[in-house]
């Protein structure tokens, strides 16, 4: 039993409605060592969700039934999976609309099946890692209301669990594991989602991620006292003081 565990294959669900890129996902995929299932639209992409319970979804946007945006939103009810979009060349809006709706990364048509391997294998690596220098032993920091606890990969607010998708936790996981230091956006793409950007546009991703964060996290998301933008640089969260820190400020007071 425990080497049939230790064996198992990550399981991909590819969504679009064009057979042809089914198909060769389908191969490719599968030649690298993932098991994949697929679904011609929306509405069968959530049934074969439920069924198969996939361990990342490659999700197209314009579909028929249920388009791309749909199925993500209602994934997201319900489910922190890992989710890469495939968006229309050269329709930014697309690829904006896809990540504020929760999806990780996208891949712009017409793509290199490479480079989808590639994002494929960046966000199912990072969203399994656990460990950043600079957080404590015990993996838990506690600031004012909020508690991440890195080594369950949760975020408490109060009493509250939040919700973070994968990558939404190992953006801050980044962030918190060195407080107080500013990382550029491009910095962030290659830490968190393993890539360099190639055009401006690319860097949004980073963008949308911190805004979703600030929208979960902070007390007024216009105004963040958390996550902060480094102006000219990207962006930074707030240093945390660790206790012997304020105990040697008290100290100095006296």
């Amino acid at each position: 039993m425990l080497g049939s565990l230790e064996s198992r294959k990550e399981k991909i669900l590819v969504v679009d409605d064009e057979a042809s890129i089914r198909r060769i996902l389908e191969t490719r995929l599968s030649m690298i060592g993932y098991e994949v299932v697929t679904a011609a639209d929306g509405e069968e992409a959530i049934d074969m969700f439920h069924h198969e319970i996939p361990d990342l979804v490659v999700l197209d946007v314009m579909m028929p039934k249920l388009d791309g945006y749909g199925v993500c939103q209602e994934l997201r009810k319900e489910s922190d999976i890992p989710i890469i979009m495939l968006t229309a060349l050269g329709d930014v809006a697309d690829r904006i609309t896809g990540l504020e709706l929760g999806a990780d990364d996208y891949v712009v048509k017409p793509f290199s099946p490479k480079e989808l391997e590639a994002r494929i294998r960046s966000v199912l690596r990072r969203v399994e890692r656990n460990g950043t220098s600079g957080i404590p032993s015990s993996g838990v920091i506690q600031i004012g209301n909020i508690r991440i606890d890195t080594n369950k990969r949760q975020v408490y607010k109060g009493d509250e669990r939040i919700r973070l998708t994968g990558m939404e936790f190992s953006l801050l996981e980044l962030l918190v594991g060195k407080s107080g230091e500013a990382f550029s956006r491009s910095d962030i793409l290659q830490e968190v989602w393993g890539y360099t950007p190639e055009r401006h546009v690319d860097t949004r991703v980073v963008d949308v991620h911190i805004s979703r964060l600030r929208a979960k996290l902070e007390e007024d998301p216009s105004n963040p006292e958390l996550i902060l933008t480094a102006r000219g640089t990207g962006y930074l969260f707030q240093r945390i003081t660790e206790p012997a820190d304020e105990e040697k400020q008290k100290n100095k007071a006296v």
